[in-house]
Parts: C-alpha cells; sequence; structure tokens
C-alpha cells in the first residue's frame, strides 16, 4: 500500500489550478477501487476522492471519501453517502446514531454531500508549494503518516461493513447484512410462505400476476403491499435501507397516507423490517398508529463434506 499523503497533496494543489484531468491518479488504493474528480466541464465547488469496493459505485453506495470544501479550506475524510440514488446497503447504526454529519459539522447547508458523516477534518492552508495541513480536534499539524493513517483505518472498518473478502479482519454475519440488503426484498417474497409475514399476511395477486413487489404508486414505488389475512386491510412493508429512522418512518406514514386516500383503507397499517432497533426509531414510532418493526437476522451451518459415494 503507497503512501496516499502525496497525492492528497497533489490533489488540493490541483482542484486550487482548475484543472481537471485525472489520468494521472491511481485506480486502486488499499485493495479497492479510487475515484477522482474535480468536476466535469467545470471546475466542481467541492472535488474528492473516494474509495469504493467492487460492486458499489459513487452514485449508489456508500465508501470513504475525501471531500475538499474549498471554500472553507477544509478537507474532510468521510464515511461517504451517496447522492444520486439510494444506496443497497447503509453505514452501520453506531455510525448514524452517533457521528455527525458534514452539514451539522460545519452548522449550515453546504452545497453538497452534507449527510455523509464525519471522520476527520483538516484545515488547509496553500502556501506556494507546501500544503499544510492541521488536524481540527487537536489543532496540530497532520504529516503524511497521519493522513495515511487516518484513512487506513477507515478502509480497513469500511471493508469489515461490506463484508470483504480480503479484509485482513474476520467480518462479523450481522456486519455483512448490510451487504445483502439489495438482495433481502426478493427473498422476502420468494420464501413468503416460511415467514412470519407471510403467516399474518398475503401477497396481492391478480389475475394470475403477483404485484405486491414494488407496488407501483404516484409517489413512488412501495417495497410490498400485502393484504392483512383477518380483516383484508392493506399492510405498507418498507425495508429500512440506507436511511435514517425518521426517514423510513416518514416515508412508510406517507404510503400509508396514499392507501388510505386511494384505496380508501382506513385500517391500512405497517410494518418496517430491518437490521436493527435504536431509540430514534423507537420515538419516530410512538406517534405514528399502526407501524410495527420485524428485524432480520442471518443464520448459516456448515456441514461436512464426506465425498461422493
Amino acid at each position: 500500500m503507497n503512501d496516499l499523503s502525496e497525492l492528497i497533496v497533489q490533489f488540493i494543489k490541483q482542484a486550487k489550478s482548475g484543472e481537471l484531468t485525472t489520468a494521472q491518479y491511481p485506480r486502486e488504493w488499499g485493495g479497492l477501487k479510487m475515484k477522482v474528480s474535480f468536476g466535469q466541464g467545470m471546475p466542481a465547488r467541492i472535488p474528492w476522492i473516494s474509495f469504493t469496493a467492487p460492486e458499489i459505485s459513487v452514485s449508489k453506495g456508500i465508501y470513504p471519501v475525501y471531500l475538499y470544501y474549498k471554500d472553507l479550506k477544509t478537507l474532510i475524510l468521510a464515511y461517504g453517502v451517496s447522492e444520486t440514488a439510494e444506496s443497497p446497503i447503509s453505514w452501520p447504526v453506531e455510525i448514524i446514531n452517533n457521528i455527525q454529519t458534514v452539514g451539522a459539522f460545519f452548522d449550515k447547508d453546504v452545497p453538497r454531500y452534507g449527510s455523509s458523516f464525519m471522520f476527520k477534518a483538516y484545515k488547509v492552508e496553500i502556501n506556494g508549494d507546501k500544503v499544510i495541513f492541521t488536524n481540527h480536534d487537536n489543532k496540530n499539524e497532520a504529516t503524511g503518516k497521519d493522513l495515511d493513517s487516518d484513512l487506513i483505518t477507515l478502509i480497513e472498518y469500511y471493508k469489515k461493513v461490506v463484508a470483504l473478502p480480503n479484509s485482513p479482519a474476520v467480518a462479523n454475519i450481522n456486519q455483512g447484512l448490510f451487504y445483502m440488503e439489495k438482495q433481502l426484498e426478493d427473498f422476502i417474497i420468494h420464501n413468503w410462505e416460511k415467514t412470519e409475514l407471510g403467516k399474518r399476511f398475503d401477497l396481492i395477486i391478480e389475475e394470475g400476476e403477483p404485484l405486491s413487489q414494488q407496488y407501483k404508486t404516484d409517489i413512488g414505488p412501495i417495497d410490498i403491499l400485502a393484504k392483512d389475512k383477518r380483516t383484508n386491510s392493506y399492510v405498507v412493508i418498507e425495508l429500512k435501507k440506507n436511511q435514517t429512522s425518521d426517514d423510513t418512518v416518514g416515508q412508510i406514514a406517507r404510503y400509508m397516507g396514499w392507501i388510505k386516500d386511494v384505496k380508501k383503507d382506513a385500517d391500512v397499517s405497517g410494518v418496517i423490517i430491518a437490521g436493527d432497533y435504536d431509540k430514534k426509531l423507537d420515538y419516530a414510532l410512538s406517534i405514528v398508529p399502526n407501524v410495527e418493526v420485524y428485524l432480520y437476522k442471518v443464520d448459516f451451518t456448515l456441514e461436512e463434506f464426506k465425498g461422493v459415494k
């Protein structure tokens, strides 16, 4: 793993110059894809360097990222969150609930990337050919080794979150859940009768066509729409994916409101499926009636292979 600090200095200088080319930067670092952007067609207000797992993209995922807020003379190393499209995975609840966002750090609306989470902040001073980084936390100058160490720490944590096989640490199975959420919806539908949901609710099938998954509405698709076996009322089922608890509760309430209005079902209920439960979700649900939570877990067993007889 080569030192990245010299490339960061080059990155800062180039951001000041307005040059947009990136061919001179490596495409891989630390076992991850590396991408540098200074803008397209014109210089971006916030150039960035991202590090993504093989199957994750900057436009739809989570990843370590450097964000250079030129106007604020600040370089942020962040738990990045894509802004272009909803990510199939999310940072663990320990990050979402306990780490401030970039927007909260600056205590103001920033042009972009305010929803990513803070890891480290460095004040940047350009003095001729020299670039000086100062740690925001202790006001000490950050050396090249400091920069490299900070990034390595974040990258190794990221590898455990997405359960990359080349991570030096053994990933906890629950951390791997964040990577598998994109398959969870399909799994639930295909195994409906074997789940707790299948015992209480029926999938919607009309003229032989299954309609429940990604049920279309004029305010967006519902992850799964079902019907209560006992009351025949609609049940809106949403997966908590790459969202805060507030976003999830707001989303399911919106869809329930749509069902109540369009389908004329005043008894519509909701189910949130999540990998974990937190106090924010608990408080949010305390004022939203008829919504319950299911937690999913992944389990597996190993059996000795005794050969073919």
